[in-house]
C-alpha cells in the first residue's frame, strides 16, 4: 500500500467519524422532537376529553372571566373516593381539597388544605355540616359554591381526580421515595382492610401504597394528613416533571387523562407551563387550615377558627392582587355561618 492510499484511506477514516459524530446528536433531535409531537398530540385529544365546564363561565366573584396567560387565577383540586367497587362516581364525597391560587409576576403558588371534616355552610343543603359532603350533595357545581363561600375567593377553575389517578401516576413514575412516619395498617383501593402495611422510615412506595400514606388518619389528626398529602404531591409533581421522567409522560398522560375532569381547556392548561419555565424558581408555599375538635352529638367536625380563616382570606386576595375587602356582598348573617379556619406556614 503507497502513501497516498494511506493517506486517502484515513481522510476517509475522519470523514466517516466526523458524519456520525454529526448525525448520532441529529437522530436523537428528530427521535425527541418526534415524541414530542407524539406526546402533543396524545396530551391535547387525552385532556381535551376531560374538559366538563358544568355550565359555568366564570365565579361569580368575578367581574369577568380570567385569561392564565394574562391573570393570576386560582384552581380547586378535588381528590374523590369514587371507585367501580364502591359504585358511587355520582355521589362520592371528597377526600382532599385543596385550594391552590396561582400568581403569575411572582411565578408563585400558596395551597390551602381544607380538612375534609371542617365543619362549613353548605349552601345548596342549606345547613352546616362536613365540607367533604358538599361533592355528595351535589357534584363540583355544590363543592366550589361552598369553598367559595367559605373562603370569600373566586374559584376559576377545578381539577378533580379520583384514587385510580393518583395510583397509576405513582406508578407512572416509578415510584416515589417518602418518609413513612410511623407504623400502619390501611385498606387499599378495592376496600381491602389491612391490605397495606407499612414500616417506618425513609422508602419507595408504590401507587397503592402511597394512597394509603396520603389517606391514614388513624394514627394522627385530619391536619397531619393534609400536611401529607401535599408533601406526597410535590414529590409526585418533583418525580414527574424531572428528566428521569421525559420516557414515562406517556403513562403519565394517560394515567390523568382518563382519570380526570376539569373545567380547563387544553389552551389554558399549556399557558400554566410558564410557571416552571423563565428566570426564578416557582415558589410553592403550602398551608392548612387549624382548628379545634367539635362533637355536639354522636358525629365529629372539625371548628375551624374565626379569626385565623380571615387572615387566610386576606393572604389569598393578595396573592391574587384582589381587593381585600370583601369579594362578595353578603349580608351579615350568611357571613355567621360561612366557618372558621387558620392558616399555617410549614
Amino acid at each position: 500500500m503507497n502513501e497516498n492510499t494511506r493517506v486517502k484511506r484515513t481522510k476517509k477514516r475522519k470523514l466517516r467519524k466526523r458524519a456520525i459524530i454529526i448525525l448520532i446528536p441529529l437522530v436523537f433531535i428528530f427521535i425527541g422532537l418526534s415524541y414530542a409531537g407524539y406526546l402533543y398530540a396524545k396530551a391535547e385529544s387525552t385532556l381535551s376529553d376531560s374538559y366538563e365546564s358544568h355550565g359555568r363561565e366564570k365565579s361569580d366573584l368575578r367581574e369577568s372571566a380570567v385569561d392564565p396567560l394574562e391573570d393570576n387565577i386560582s384552581i380547586l383540586i378535588v381528590g374523590v373516593d369514587a371507585s367501580d367497587v364502591r359504585n358511587n362516581k355520582n355521589n362520592s364525597r371528597t377526600d382532599t381539597l385543596m385550594l391552590a391560587t396561582l400568581n403569575k409576576d411572582k411565578k408563585s403558588v400558596k395551597m390551602v388544605s381544607i380538612p375534609r371534616d371542617s365543619y362549613v355552610y353548605i349552601p345548596e343543603v342549606g345547613y352546616k355540616t362536613k365540607i367533604n359532603h358538599a361533592h355528595a350533595y351535589g357534584g363540583i357545581p355544590a363543592t366550589i359554591e361552598t369553598v367559595e363561600r367559605l373562603m370569600d375567593i373566586p374559584v376559576d377553575y377545578y381539577v378533580k381526580l379520583n384514587f385510580e389517578a393518583f395510583i397509576e401516576v405513582v406508578n407512572a413514575v416509578g415510584g416515589i421515595t417518602v418518609d413513612v412516619p410511623y407504623e400502619l395498617y390501611e385498606q387499599n383501593s378495592k376496600d381491602k382492610e389491612r391490605a397495606i402495611h407499612l414500616m417506618p422510615g425513609k422508602q419507595k412506595l408504590n401507587g397503592e401504597e402511597a394512597l394509603a400514606l396520603a389517606r391514614t388518619r388513624k394514627y394522627d389528626s385530619d391536619i397531619e394528613r393534609g400536611k401529607r398529602q401535599q408533601e406526597i404531591m410535590k414529590t409526585v409533581i418533583k418525580k414527574a416533571i424531572s428528566i428521569n421522567s421525559v420516557l414515562k409522560f406517556d403513562d403519565i398522560i394517560e394515567a390523568v387523562g382518563s382519570n380526570m375532569t376539569t373545567n380547563m381547556t387544553f389552551d389554558e392548561m399549556k399557558s400554566l407551563i410558564s410557571y416552571g419555565t423563565g428566570k426564578g424558581s416557582l415558589g410553592f408555599d403550602t398551608y392548612t387550615l387549624e382548628g379545634h375538635n367539635y362533637q355536639p352529638g354522636d358525629t365529629y367536625y372539625w371548628q375551624l377558627d374565626q379569626v385565623a380563616l380571615n387572615e387566610t382570606k386576606q393572604m389569598l386576595k393578595q396573592h391574587l392582587d384582589l381587593n381585600t375587602t370583601a369579594t362578595a356582598n353578603r349580608s351579615s348573617e350568611e357571613a355567621s355561618t360561612a366557618g372558621d379556619g387558620e392558616s399555617v406556614n410549614y
